[in-house]
């Protein structure tokens, strides 16, 4: 088992913290789990967390059978939904993101 994570950092603007993550549950979130070969998808919110990190403000995780069921879905055009979801809440937000490739020990 493989998990591709995207970390996103920086802050949420004031006042569309609410407005976010209703819209991460209603549009990102079916947007993630309609990737190709996707087995789950976890959403997590940080309520805490030691420096360097205190300025997460939204962990992903999905989880694939195989690193080139990752590459597959990668190169898919559910991957440009996807992007189009995120940038449909990119003004709700200042930073960037970042992805890591876990395999499951």
């Amino acid at each position: 088992m493989f998990t591709r994570s995207a970390i996103f950092r920086g802050r949420i603007h004031d006042g569309m913290k609410d407005a976010f993550y209703d819209a991460v549950r209603t549009r990102l979130l079916p947007a993630w789990q309609q990737m190709l070969h996707a087995q789950a998808v976890r959403l997590y919110h940080p309520l805490e967390a030691e420096q360097p990190g205190e300025d997460v403000f939204l962990v992903q995780e999905i989880d694939y059978p195989t690193r080139d069921a990752i590459a597959q879905a990668l190169a898919s055009d559910r991957r440009l939904a996807a992007m189009d979801a995120l940038a449909s809440v990119r003004h709700m937000y200042e930073g960037s993101h970042y992805h890591i490739i876990y395999q499951r020990l």
